[in-house]
């Protein structure tokens, strides 16, 4: 099989779909692999050393979209991606279709069968490959809100750990899964109080198993949540459903009660956010007031720390890559039911429940 590994166009995206260990796997089992001349040096990685790995170096992104059987990267194709998409290609990314619906009548229209890092699950029901970008994210998030609530940036001023007479910061984490441990984590090295809210009771067992009294732990209900974000200094959306759209926990009401100053990130911003004062953004322009309430919403938060995040997360891809490598998507779903959960669209349809009700389209399951 030819496979295709173009540039990410998105802003200040600096990652990449594929190493060079990756390359070599795939030329060890005879498939061909092309790479858009540049596609790695965000990343840290040169074309010489794709070149030593066995990949063939193209110099534009229409060649490799064109040729390629399979492409894989990292982000959803945008709109100046779409007319370069073939018909009836595989592609393997992080789709978040939910979150996105002008792409989804494009992958329809060329009957792309699209198979999504983020709906692709383990056999405990766990998502291997949002995993690795989903602790990046979390990390990042704790990090990024620590630097905004600084007064140049359009924070209230405050020191996430406080000193000694002086109150430290307050950070609340929505969801205690991947993202709300790893944000939590970071909130509780730096010296902050922190409160996750999680509806799940035994995650929260887990987490208190992880955690102890590091952390305070509570129950998601409507009374909790507003008592909790009115007192945030740094509030975090780490909320996800699978594939379908984040519900929104928190209303502008609700974030219009939160003193001038204050921060929100919201990580579950690529399935729509599960605030509903907040919109994507970019690296470029990562921020916005809302209310005297300071967003962040960038959709691709670990683009910025690209080096760690590439390798990171095609440490998690490339054995799924080399399965719809050798057997070709279907047969390799056939196979392989947690694959499978990553089909997204095939032959013309959505082929993933949550994302058919969300963007109201016909569900039909693909194998």
């Amino acid at each position: 099989m030819i496979i295709g590994v173009p540039k990410e166009v998105k802003v200040h995206e600096y990652r990449v779909a594929i190493v060079p260990a990756g390359v070599r796997a795939l030329k060890a089992k005879g498939h061909q692999v092309l790479i858009e001349s540049k596609a790695g040096v965000g990343s840290g990685i040169t074309d010489a050393s794709y070149e030593a790995a066995g990949a063939t170096i193209v110099s534009s992104a229409a060649e490799v979209w064109k040729r390629g059987e399979m492409i894989m990267k990292v982000k959803e194709p945008i709109a100046p991606e779409h007319a370069l998409i073939q018909p009836k290609q595989t592609i393997f990314t992080y789709f978040h279709l939910a979150a996105v619906p002008e792409l989804a009548p494009v992958l329809l229209e060329k009957k792309v069968t699209s198979v999504a890092y983020e709906t692709i699950t383990a056999p405990d029901g766990s998502l291997p490959l949002l995993q690795p970008m989903s602790v990046v994210a979390g990390k990042m998030a704790t990090q990024i809100g620590a630097n905004l609530l600084e007064k140049g940036r359009g924070g209230k001023g405050l020191l996430l750990g406080g000193l000694p007479g002086v109150r430290r910061g307050r950070v609340v984490v929505l969801g205690g899964g991947t993202v709300g441990l790893a944000a939590a984590q970071i909130g509780i090295g730096l010296g902050a109080i922190v409160s996750i809210i999680d509806i799940s009771l035994p995650r929260l067992e887990y987490l208190n198993d992880i955690l102890g009294s590091r952390v305070n732990l509570l129950h998601s209900n409507h009374d909790m949540i507003q008592e909790e974000v009115r007192r945030a200094d740094l509030l975090i959306g780490a909320v996800l459903v699978p594939g379908a759209r984040a519900p929104h926990l928190v209303d502008r009401k609700l974030v219009s009660e939160m003193e001038d100053g204050s921060v929100i990130v919201d990580v579950a911003i690529d399935q729509g956010g599960c605030i509903e004062t907040i919109h994507g953004t970019t690296h470029e322009a990562p921020t916005y007031v809302v209310d005297g309430v300071l967003h962040y919403g960038v959709t691709n938060m670990p683009g910025a720390v690209a080096h760690s995040s590439t390798y990171g997360l095609t440490n998690a891809t490339m054995r799924y890559a080399l399965q719809l490598a050798d057997l070709g998507a279907i047969e390799a779903c056939k196979r392989d039911p947690g694959l499978a959960q990553g089909l997204n669209t095939h032959n013309g349809t959505i082929s993933y429940k949550a994302v058919a009700e969300a963007l109201k389209l016909e569900y039909r399951p693909a194998l």
